[in-house]
């Protein structure tokens, strides 16, 4: 029975992270392209300034660092987040969740 409760609490847990998540903003900014991705890795904006403009190529590869920024910290603030809640279910020893 005590399972049931535990797995309650771990699904309300994942509820209310996800909810953070969604409004956790994050801000990448890469030589005059800057991006915005939420905790849930969902494009918010993209900002490109007249100076990053000039070169078409370097200007795409300037948007694809920015996501992957952006998108690799939100992954790991989603990770952390993750580690509070398993740490508190007592389940912090599960191999690749360190």
């Amino acid at each position: 029975m005590n399972k049931f409760k535990d797995l309650y609490q771990l699904q309300k847990q994942a509820k209310q992270i996800r909810e953070k998540l969604q409004n956790t903003h994050i801000e990448a900014e890469v030589e005059g392209v800057k991006v915005v991705v939420d905790g849930q890795q969902e494009i918010i904006h993209v900002e490109v300034s007249d100076d990053a403009m000039t070169n078409k190529k370097k200007m795409q590869d300037n948007i694809v660092k920015a996501l992957n920024k952006a998108i690799k910290r939100s992954q790991q603030i989603g990770a952390e987040e993750m580690k509070g809640v398993m740490g508190d279910m007592g389940l912090g020893g599960i191999p690749g969740m360190q």
